[in-house]
C-alpha cells in the first residue's frame, strides 16, 4: 500500500474511533453506518452558522450579507410561511431561480420550519418546471422574474402561489414579493416546528431514463449525514496532507469560495453553500459563469477555493488574462459533476503548481456521497474518484445481479445512510433502483485493493455536458413526434471543453425532406438550451441493432464520432 493510501486509512481510523469527532455508531442492529455526532435535523445543521455573527457570509455583485443578516432574512421568511401562509409540516415549497442570495435564504427557511424544499432546475423549459411543480404537489413557488414569466400562466391550474424575488416592479397583486415579506417580518423569531430526523426534507429532481425527471426524496438524516461526511473527508485529507495545509495557512488568506455552479445541484447546494454556512466561510456568488469575471473576483475578494465542472476550471486557467491576474490566494481547485479529462491535471500543474486538487464521485441519489480524492491522493491516482466514505458499503454486480468479487468490474451498487429514501411517486423506478438497503448507481466501475474507486463506464445512456445531466430518451421522445422523422438515436459526442455533448442520428421517412437547422428550430421551444444536440446527422439508412432489436449506440458512436 502506498504512503498516501496508508496515511488516509490511518487518519480515517483515528477520526472514526470511539470518542473521536467522526465516531461511527457501531450498533449491530442498525441498518447503516452513521456518524454519532452529526446533526439530527437540517435546522440543527444550519444553526451552527449563527455562531459566526457579523462575519461576512455572502458577496453578490455589490451586495454583502453577514451571517447574522442572512439568518435575520431566514427567520423573517420562515415566520411568514408559518404565520401568514399557514405552511404545514411536510408541505412542498419549490425554488426556481438562478443563483441569488434569496435562493439560499429560501432553502434554509423552508426546511427550518418543517416544510419540504423542492429545488428545480432553473435552466428548464416551462414544461419541465411545470412538471416538477405538479409532480411534487408544490404549494408555493419562490422564483425570480424570469421563471415567473415562464410559469405564471400555469400556476393557477396547479394550485401553486408565487413569491417572486428581485422583481423590477411590484404592482402585480397575484404574486407576493420576497423583499416585502422580509421587510414586513424582519426581527421576528423563527418558529419552532417539531421535526424528526427521518422526516422528508427535500425532493431534488434528477433526469430519468424515461425522459421525465424523477424526484429524489431525502430525509433530514440523509442530508445531515452527507454534509458531515463532506466534513470528514476535508478533515481526513488535511491530516493526510500536512505540507499542503501548512502552505495554505502560510498564505494568510481566509477561506473563501467562488460559487459558479447551480445551487439546484448537490455540488453547489452542499459542497459550497451548506458547508460554508456551517464552517463560517465567505461565499462569492457569480451571476453567470465568465472566466474574465471569475479572475476579477478571485483578485478582489481573495478567493481561495474554486470547485466546478472540469471544463470551467480549465476555462479559467487557460484564459489569456490568467497570468496577469492576482491569483495568489487561489489554493484549492476541484473538478466535480463530470469526469476529469487528462488535461485537467496537466493544466493545473502547469498553471498552479502548488494547488490542492480534488475530485470525487457521488450523485443526487447518494446526496453526493461515495468517494473523495484530494491532494496527494489525487496526484497518486488521478484517474480515480478517490477513497470511499466510511459511511458507504460497496458492491459491484454483473448483468444478472450476481455480486462480484472485490476488484472486479461491474455495475456499482452502494449502501449508505446518505442514499435517498425513494423516488417521489415512481414505484417502477424504485423497484428498478433499490434492492433493500442497496442502490444501483447505473455506473460501471471497481474498487481497487487500496480502497480507491474507479469508474469505467455508465450503464445508462447518460450524457454529462459540462456537469449537466442529459438523458437521450427525453430528446429522442421529442424527435419521435416530428412528422418527418422515422426514428432517432441520441449519442454522446466528445467535446474538448464540455467533456461531451448530445448528438442526434435521425432516420427520416422515405418521402420526407428536412434539414438539421429545421430540426434544431423544432426542438428549441421543447427542450432546455443545454439539451439541444450539438450535431445532427440525417440518414435514410436503417439503424444498427442487436438481436433483440435495440439500436446499437456503440456502433453509431463508432460511425459518427470517430
Amino acid at each position: 500500500m502506498s504512503n498516501i493510501a496508508t496515511r488516509l486509512k490511518e487518519c480515517s481510523q483515528q477520526l472514526c474511533q470511539t470518542g473521536a469527532p467522526f465516531e461511527i455508531l457501531s450498533d449491530s442492529t442498525s441498518l447503516f453506518r452513521e456518524y454519532k455526532n452529526a446533526p439530527a435535523t437540517l435546522r440543527e445543521l444550519f444553526d451552527a452558522g449563527r455562531a459566526h455573527g457579523e462575519q461576512e457570509f455572502l458577496v453578490y455583485q455589490q451586495e454583502r450579507l453577514s451571517f447574522k443578516a442572512f439568518f435575520q432574512h431566514v427567520d423573517a421568511l420562515g415566520y411568514h410561511l408559518i404565520h401568514n401562509e399557514s405552511i404545514s409540516k411536510g408541505d412542498r415549497v419549490a425554488i426556481a431561480m438562478r443563483n441569488y442570495p434569496e435562493w439560499m435564504i429560501a432553502y434554509t427557511a423552508i426546511v427550518s420550519v418543517g416544510a419540504v424544499v423542492v429545488p428545480l432546475n432553473s435552466w428548464g423549459s416551462a414544461d419541465e418546471l411545470c412538471y416538477g411543480l405538479e409532480d411534487a404537489g408544490a404549494k408555493y413557488l419562490i422564483c425570480d422574474p424570469q421563471r415567473l414569466q415562464l410559469l405564471k400562466p400555469l400556476l393557477a391550474n396547479l394550485g401553486c402561489q408565487a413569491i417572486v424575488a428581485r422583481a423590477t416592479a411590484h404592482g402585480d397583486t397575484s404574486v407576493q414579493y420576497f423583499e416585502h415579506i422580509i421587510d414586513q417580518n424582519l426581527g421576528q423569531a423563527l418558529p419552532i416546528v417539531a421535526c424528526n430526523t427521518d422526516d422528508i426534507a427535500q425532493i431534488m429532481y434528477t433526469s430519468g431514463t424515461t425522459g421525465r425527471p424523477k424526484g429524489a426524496v431525502s430525509s433530514h438524516k440523509n442530508i445531515c449525514q452527507a454534509i458531515y461526511s463532506f466534513e470528514f473527508h476535508a478533515t481526513c485529507s488535511a491530516m493526510a496532507n500536512p505540507n499542503a495545509i501548512k502552505k495554505m495557512f502560510a498564505g494568510g488568506f481566509a477561506p473563501c469560495t467562488l460559487l459558479s455552479v447551480p445551487l439546484f445541484h448537490v455540488s453547489g447546494c452542499y459542497a459550497a453553500f451548506l458547508l460554508n454556512l456551517r464552517g463560517g466561510r465567505k461565499t462569492v456568488m457569480m451571476y453567470k459563469w465568465s472566466p474574465e469575471e471569475a479572475l476579477k473576483l478571485i483578485s478582489s475578494e481573495r478567493v481561495t477555493i474554486f470547485s466546478a465542472v472540469p471544463s470551467m476550471v480549465m476555462d479559467l486557467l487557460r484564459h489569456p488574462d490568467f497570468a496577469a491576474s492576482d491569483t495568489r490566494s487561489l489554493f484549492s481547485l476541484g473538478g466535480g459533476g463530470a469526469a476529469c479529462p487528462p488535461a485537467f491535471k496537466t493544466t493545473i500543474e502547469n498553471t498552479l503548481s502548488d494547488a490542492y486538487i480534488g475530485t470525487g464521485y457521488g450523485m443526487t441519489e447518494s446526496n453526493a456521497i461515495c468517494a473523495s480524492c484530494t491532494g496527494e491522493a489525487y496526484m497518486y491516482k488521478p484517474n480515480s474518484a478517490g477513497t470511499l466514505s466510511p459511511l458507504v458499503e460497496w458492491q459491484t454486480r454483473d448483468d444478472n445481479g450476481r455480486i462480484l468479487d472485490s476488484g472486479e468490474t461491474g455495475e456499482i451498487w452502494i449502501k449508505s445512510v446518505c442514499n435517498i429514501r425513494e423516488y417521489w411517486n415512481k414505484p417502477d423506478a424504485n423497484q428498478e433502483t433499490f434492492d433493500g438497503a442497496w442502490m444501483a448507481t447505473g455506473d460501471i466501475g471497481y474498487l481497487d485493493e487500496e480502497n480507491f474507486v474507479f469508474l469505467v463506464d455508465r450503464a445508462k445512456d447518460l450524457i454529462i455536458r459540462g456537469g449537466e445531466n442529459i438523458y437521450p430518451a427525453e430528446i429522442e421522445a421529442c424527435l419521435s413526434l416530428h412528422p418527418s422523422i422515422a426514428e432517432a438515436a441520441v449519442i454522446a459526442v466528445p467535446d474538448e471543453r464540455l467533456g461531451e455533448t448530445p448528438g442526434a442520428v435521425i432516420r427520416t421517412l422515405a418521402s420526407a425532406e428536412i434539414t438539421a437547422d429545421e430540426i434544431q428550430e423544432y426542438l428549441r421551444d421543447k427542450l432546455a438550451g443545454f439539451k439541444l444536440p450539438s450535431h445532427i446527422w440525417i440518414t435514410t439508412q436503417d439503424m444498427p441493432r442487436n438481436a433483440a432489436g435495440k439500436i446499437l449506440k456503440s456502433e453509431l458512436r463508432r460511425q459518427y464520432t470517430n
